[in-house]
C-alpha cells in the first residue's frame, strides 16, 4: 500500500522560497497567481493490510519526523483513495 504525505506551512508561517516563486511567475507574465505556498511530498511504500493501523503509523512517523508540527500541518492519503 502507498500512502502519501503532504506537508505545508501552517497558513500564520511565513513562506519565502513561496514568495520568490510568486515574485518570479509575476515577472514571467503569469498576472492570474495571487499567491504560491511551497511544501513537500513523502510518498511511502508500505507492508501490512490493516489500514486503521497503518493510518495511525504514518500519522505517528508524520508528528515524529516527516513534519515540524510548529510550523507545519501534513494531510495523508492512500493510494486507493479515490481523491489520491
Amino acid at each position: 500500500m502507498r500512502a502519501r504525505v503532504a506537508v505545508r506551512l501552517k497558513p500564520a508561517i511565513l513562506d519565502p522560497q513561496g514568495k520568490t516563486v510568486n515574485q518570479a511567475l509575476l515577472q514571467l507574465g503569469y498576472s492570474e497567481v495571487t499567491g504560491v505556498r511551497i511544501g513537500k511530498l513523502i510518498e511511502l511504500d508500505l507492508d501490512g493490510a490493516d489500514r486503521v493501523a497503518l493510518q495511525s503509523r504514518v500519522e505517528e512517523m508524520s508528528r515524529k519526523l516527516l513534519s515540524n508540527p510548529l510550523v507545519e500541518d501534513f494531510e495523508i492519503q492512500f493510494a486507493d483513495d479515490p481523491s489520491a
